[in-house]
């Protein structure tokens, strides 16, 4: 389990943060507003996608369930809205070697299990929206670092581990930095920066520049 404060390296410095209560007060409340006007807003939305995924694979969910770590390395289940064949889980292990990222995380620009419907949603990043569930719940905020899997956090080292000092976002400095063309380490050290300086205007900043993305396309995201 992971605690708040400062964690060693041998390569990396280690980052101090500073818990201000009037900031958590205001992002909790930041996120507990955003997050039902979104979910009010966009039921519309959801219901077209919802019923675009059942046209295309009958036989699987709507909605893919997925253990995730969050602050202090507390597990939780994280929702999207399925992109991908019902057995992609089972199909990674023959595709981890073809990995296009480094580090703990796996991505690849062609997946052969992304659906037709699943290419659309996760350009236009319509896949992550189930989110807002989990914003409400608390376990996560509408921006911070991206929560990663359990695996992932297995090959973590102490300086990585730092990510998980904070609640995890929707979106994040990452996210709207290039997201999937990004590096791995690339992605800690954008995920510690906004740890760091992360306010109120900061996190504004960063929803904006997402809902534009959102509107125009994010060319970062397969």
């Amino acid at each position: 389990m992971i605690r708040a404060g400062k964690y060693t390296s041998n390569v990396h410095e280690t980052i101090t943060i500073e818990e201000s209560r009037p900031y958590n007060t205001a992002k909790r409340l930041l996120d507990i507003t955003g997050a039902l006007i979104g979910l009010i807003l966009l039921l519309p939305l959801f219901f077209v996608v919802a019923l675009c995924i059942k046209l295309e694979d009958p036989k699987g969910p709507i909605l893919f369930k997925q253990i995730r770590v969050g602050k202090n390395g507390k597990e939780f289940n994280m929702y999207k809205f399925r992109s991908m064949v019902s057995n992609a889980e089972k199909l990674l292990e023959q595709l981890l070697e073809k990995n296009e990222t480094t580090g703990a995380m796996f991505k690849m620009k062609n997946d052969p299990r992304v659906t037709k419907i699943g290419r659309f949603i996760r350009k236009t990043s319509i896949d992550e929206l189930p989110q807002l569930w989990n914003v409400l719940k608390g376990d996560m905020s509408l921006v911070g670092p991206r929560p990663p899997l359990p695996n992932e956090v297995e090959q973590y080292t102490d300086y990585d581990r730092q990510r998980l000092l904070v609640v995890p976002g929707c979106t994040g400095l990452w996210q709207v930095s290039g997201r999937s063309n990004i590096g791995f380490e690339e992605m800690v050290e954008l995920d510690l920066k906004y740890i760091t300086e992360r306010n109120i205007r900061y996190d504004f900043k960063l929803i904006v520049k997402t809902f534009l993305l959102l509107l125009f396309g994010d060319k970062g995201a397969y």
